[in-house]
């Protein structure tokens, strides 16, 4: 399956193996994964393995994780994904390469998969982020998500303990 979503400075489309050097740029980036659950990647091969998962789930005929890339022209510059909790919830979550922060992008984004999740009947979304991640913080808030809860968030690759918000929207 392709599908390619444009927003007015936007492409979003399907992730893959040949977004491998542009995927660990940011994947791999200690300042940019620091507050993300599954990340950071510590090699080329962690790399792949999520971008040939982004492609096998790509090519399934009931498309669990929405795996995108998000591209400024032709310039892959992060990852935004939709990923299916239950029949009506979705999980939205974003990462972005250092050099293109800061400019509404993932907002930008966001508010493209928010109207993608629409589309496929989606009811709710859901996002989550560590407490100290002020800037996910209001990329949700902005896209019209409202605060549900604060609890524990424990990372899996020994950083430790920390503390997490949820968010949802309903659609």
């Amino acid at each position: 399956m392709f599908i390619e979503l444009k927003t007015k400075r936007l492409i979003l489309r399907p992730l893959s193996s040949k977004d491998l050097e542009t995927t660990h740029k940011y994947a791999s980036d200690l300042d940019v994964t620091k507050y993300m659950f599954y990340l950071p990647n510590h090699s080329m091969e962690e790399t792949m393995g999520f971008l040939q998962y982004a492609e096998a789930e790509w090519g399934k005929e009931h498309v669990v994780n929405y795996e995108f890339a998000i591209c400024l022209g032709a310039i892959h510059i992060g990852g935004i994904s939709l990923s299916q909790v239950n029949c009506d919830c979705y999980e939205l979550g974003w990462i972005l390469d250092r050099d293109y922060q800061g400019n509404g992008y993932c907002t930008e984004a966001a508010l493209e998969l928010v109207r993608f999740a629409k589309s496929l009947g989606a009811k709710e979304l859901i996002a989550h982020c560590d407490t100290r991640n002020n800037a996910s913080r209001r990329v949700m808030e902005k896209i019209g998500m409202n605060f549900v809860l604060e609890q524990d968030r424990q990372y899996l690759d020994g950083r430790g303990a920390a503390r997490q918000y949820m968010y949802s929207m309903k659609l």
